[in-house]
């Protein structure tokens, strides 16, 4: 670009300004009204709207493990355990799995789950084993 004076130099943002304003006027395509169409109030919006989304993952992983440990629960009373005892006793015959595989079997395996039910039942209180 020639510029004619300094003036017009120092005021001129090149291409960049264009493409720093699409990706964010992109982020905003589904918006509705000044939200969409106006930068100002659109850099605005989509800041805020990814600050929801990073508490929203926060917020999933949260929701998940809460889930993942009802249905552990649940399956564990089925066979008289309470939960805490159920997962330490786990822990000591070195059956290492984690939370969602303990849910996905407590719900879609019963059978799985059932044994490991009893093998949790029938630790002695003092075990470790090597």
């Amino acid at each position: 670009m020639v510029f004619t004076s300094v003036v017009n130099f120092v005021r001129s943002r090149g291409p960049d300004e264009f493409w720093r304003k699409r990706k964010i006027f992109k982020m905003a395509a589904h918006y509705y009204g000044r939200p969409r169409n106006c930068y100002s109030v659109t850099i605005r919006a989509v800041h805020r709207a990814l600050v929801y989304a990073t508490q929203g993952r926060k917020q999933k992983r949260r929701d998940f493990r809460e889930l993942w440990e009802q249905r552990i629960t649940a399956g564990a009373r089925q066979h008289g355990l309470p939960y805490e005892e159920f997962s330490e006793n786990l822990l000591r015959n070195n059956i290492l799995l984690n939370r969602k595989s303990l849910a996905d079997l407590a719900c879609w395996e019963p059978r799985s789950f059932e044994a490991l039910a009893k093998i949790a039942a029938n630790t002695p209180k003092g075990h470790v084993p090597k």
